[in-house]
Formats: C-alpha cells, structure tokens, sequence
C-alpha cells in the first residue's frame, strides 16, 4: 500500500482504462482525485478515453462529480445507473461522442459483487418491458452503442435478463474516512457505505489498482475488525485529502452527526408546510398508506414530502423509510443531501439493500410521475436531449408490493388554491404529462397488470389506477371539471370508474388531517 497525493492519481490511469467508481449524489465521491484528472487532461490531454462504470448518479449537476470528467475526448464510454447529475456527460451521449448505457441502479450495484466473484454477469428481471429490456433499446443510450451487453434468458420457463459483466476494471476510485497504516479502510464519517468493498474486490481480481481517498491516516491495527469495510490486501494507494471540500459528507453539508448516528437529539417544531399542490399531492399519499404497510421508500422531489406530512400528523413513527443506496429508518434528506438518513436505524451496504428491495422486501414505494401514457407506462429517464437515467426507480417500481406515483397533473407554471375543501385552478400548466406515448418507458404498464401489482397515480386535482381494463381515474378533487380540467389537458381520454368518487376534502384545508393508523 502506497501513500501518494492526489495529483499523482492521473499518472497511474492509463488511456483507454476502464475505471469504475462510487458515489451518490455527493455522498461517497472522491472529489479530490476527480479533481486532479480534470486537472490533468486539460494541461496534459492524459488520461484519456477513458471507460466508465457507475451504480448511482453523483454530483451537483453544475461542476461536481461526474461533472468533472464530462469532457470530450476524456471519456470514451459510460454504464451508468443515473446521469442526470452530470448534464455534460448526457450532452456528450447525445451528440454520439461517447457509447452509452443506462442499466438500472440496482443491478450495476450487484454486477460489482458478481465481478468480484469473476461471474460471466449478474441475471435479473429487473428491466423486463422497460427500456432496458434487448426487444426495446437494451439500456442503449444512442446510436454510437452498438454492442449488446443486455440479453434475455429463460430460466425455469420464466424470462429473465443477462447483464454482461466487463472483462476486467483497471482502476478502482473510492472514497472513505480512514486507512490505517496497513491500507485497512473504514467508514466512520461517511453516511453510507455504497458498493465499496465490491468494486475494490472486483478490481483487484481483475488485476487492477484500488485508489482509496480518505481524510486521515491512523496507526496499524487501531481500526477494529468489525469496522474494518475494505481490508487493506485489496488496496493499492491511498490519497489523504488536503483541501476539505473535497471530502464533504454530502454536497450540501461537510459534516453532519445525525447521518452516522442514531442519537442526535432534534427539537420538536411546527412544521412549516403550506397548502400548496405539494402538500395536497403528499396529503393524498399518505391517505393511501396501508396500516400494514411497515417499510417504504420514497424518491427524490414530490416524494419527499409525504414524510413531513406523516410528521405533521405525528404518524411518522409508525413506519420504516428506506433509501436505496443503504440507509433504514431515521428520516431520508433531500436535495444534495439525497441518500443520507437523519438518525438511521442501521446503514447496509448499496448491493444489499437492492437485493432486499428486488425480493419485494417493501411495502409500498412512492416515486415522482414526469410523464404518463395511456398504458399507464411512465418515464422519468430520458425527455429529447434530456437523458437524466433510470437510478434504482426500475428496481424499486417492479418490485415493490404497491407503487405509487406522485406529481402534478401539468407543468411549467400550474397555480391552485384550495376553498372550503375544494381545489380551484388559478392558472394551468403549458406542459401535459399525461400523454399517448411516453418517449421512453422506465415503469411497464403491461408489466404491472400482469404481475397484479397495485399501482396508483396521484395528483392535485385527480386519482388514476390501473387495472386489467386499462389506466382509470377512480378520484378526482370537488371543483374539479372532468372534462375541462381533466381531459382537456390529456393527450388521451381514461376509463372512468363506475363508482368515481371526490377525494377526501380534508386534503384541502388548512386544518390537520387527524390521520390515524
């Protein structure tokens, strides 16, 4: 094991390498030695075309990150679980100056563990009928693609997907807190643990170097065992951090207690939420939250919000929120904080947390609905030049129990207010979301009917399901016109329920719900 700095990081990258790296959203990301192979390109044009491998989307979607290394002629290809954090990366996808691939979080997390075991790939259904499925695009991001690296099997006459695994990584890039003098590596400040000793493994199976960014150097042996995350026979070079914003805990905070204990004493508040179309969309949700229901998940943006409303009615106890990179209970952060659990229950690594996910290990998940078809597909991966990735959003929506889609009904400019528990209008969106076609399919209608999942799509103004039948609206808000609020501002008319009714109009007061469990 060898102690160098960051700048000496570029020097041991060859061009064409294949590198493979963690980090979520600002969570994990070895900032330091990013920074330096941007560095390095720009002033030497080395290293170049370099070949990327990720799990989970991670930067700040402005410089950070995966922003970093968003360079032409620096990257020559990416398998990447999300790309919307680095914008660059996804305009260099589509102008085809770099190959691409979306493949879901989840999986890529686990095609790390299966590298590491020298497994040909990593088998899964997670992607069937979606975008990922080889009879749609096979994770393809444009035409410059064009080997395929996704197939379908049958498997016990059930059909199952391959994800072929890269021959070999080069060049492993982590981040953690510790190394002590042997190379041993440990966690203690960081909010998550990622796929870290998976990726180190892989590499130096494959004969690669494992490059761990840390913030401290400690003596032999005063790492205890347990702590230990990824021992030290498995790393090559150690790069202790010198300028400590490059080693924040997430990108929004550098340090912050209450994400690696479970301890951290919060006063009590009122909470200052307003009845907006935020707050209807999320009182809505929690109306639909099962007594049952133990083990959620909620994504990143309208989702959210469910769990301040769950706080407001002091029910928020009564459940257990899970992220996807590893984080149970606690309370999920937002925005650049994504990821991190204020007073966790317990933190697991990346691969293991998807693998309970995959098994149907939650009850009910809550995700954002950018655009919805007539088959009750939705997209939230890719919009024209837009290619944001499908994250875990494949993993989490094909497996959960229930899955429940929230958002606003139009886009760009929707205003309402609420009058004596009905919703009013003041001024409509210019974008329909609710359209014939989705541009790409993330979550398969077709296959949700047939694996009888419960699925719902909630917004401010109307409640759909889908059924056998077809996508129908079931609910809709009291002063609310069917036909010129609702299907005026569809591409495409839905089956009505027979036993249509209003949705609940506590929904639309200033007043506490008295929600109960």
């Amino acid at each position: 094991m060898n102690i160098i700095r960051a700048a000496e990081v570029p020097n041991i990258i060859k061009n064409g390498s294949f590198i493979a790296i963690d980090g979520f959203v600002g969570i994990g990301v070895p900032e330091e030695i990013l920074v330096n192979i941007e560095k390095s390109f720009f002033k030497n044009g080395s290293p170049n075309s370099l070949n990327l491998m990720f799990a989970a989307g991670f930067g700040d979607g402005k410089s950070r990150g995966l922003c970093r290394l968003a360079h032409e002629g620096l990257i020559n290809k990416v398998i990447g679980g999300h790309w919307g954090l680095g914008p660059n990366l996804s305009k260099l996808a589509n102008e085809n100056k770099i190959e691409g691939y979306n493949l879901p979080q989840g999986v890529i997390a686990q095609m790390f563990r299966d590298m590491a075991a020298k497994k040909p790939g990593t088998i899964s259904k997670v992607g069937l009928d979606t975008f990922v499925d080889p009879a749609l695009q096979g994770g393809k991001v444009n035409s410059s693609t064009k080997e395929d690296i996704v197939s379908k099997l049958q498997i016990n006459e059930e059909e199952i997907l391959f994800f072929k695994a890269p021959k070999k990584i080069d060049v492993a890039l982590l981040r953690a807190s510790s190394a002590d003098e042997d190379g041993n590596i440990s966690y203690e400040n960081e909010a998550l643990f990622l796929e870290g000793f998976h990726i180190a493994a892989a590499t130096k199976n494959s004969g690669g170097k494992v490059i761990v960014q840390v913030e401290k150097i400690l003596k032999a042996g005063s790492i205890q065992p347990k702590d230990v995350k990824i021992p030290g026979i498995l790393v090559d070079y150690i790069v202790i951090t010198e300028d400590s914003k490059n080693h924040m805990q997430t990108f929004a905070e550098q340090f912050n207690y209450g994400y690696v204990n479970n301890n951290l004493s919060v006063k009590s508040s009122d909470i200052n939420f307003p009845l907006d179309e935020r707050k209807i969309i999320s009182r809505r949700c929690a109306l639909s939250i099962k007594k049952e229901a133990k083990v959620l998940n909620y994504g990143i943006g309208m989702p959210e919000s469910i769990a301040l409303v769950l706080k407001e009615e002091k029910q928020d106890e009564k459940f257990v929120p899970t992220v996807e990179p590893g984080a149970i209970g606690g309370v999920p952060m937002g925005g650049m904080s994504f990821g991190a659990s204020l007073n966790p229950i317990c933190i697991v690594e990346q691969p293991t947390q998807f693998d309970f996910y995959d098994g149907g290990g939650l009850d009910m998940a809550f995700l954002g609905l950018a655009q919805c078809d007539q088959y009750g597909n939705i997209n939230v991966s890719k919009f024209g030049p837009k290619l944001a990735g499908c994250g875990g959003f494949i993993n989490i929506t094909q497996n959960a129990k229930e899955v429940i889609f929230c958002g606003t009904f139009t886009a760009g400019g929707l205003k309402v207010d609420c009058e004596n528990g009905k919703l009013k209008i003041i001024s409509e969106g210019k974008i329909k979301k609710f359209i014939k076609n989705v541009e790409q399919i993330t979550f398969s209608g077709n296959f949700a009917i047939k694996n009888n999942k419960k699925t719902l799509y909630i917004t401010e103004r109307a409640v759909f399901e889908l059924r056998k039948e077809g996508l129908t609206l079931i609910e809709i808000a009291e002063g609310i016109d069917i036909e010129k609020d609702i299907f005026a501002n569809m591409e495409f008319k839905p089956l009505l329920a027979s036993d249509i009714k209003y949705m609940d109009s506590r929904i639309f007061q200033e007043n506490l719900m008295n929600l109960k469990f």
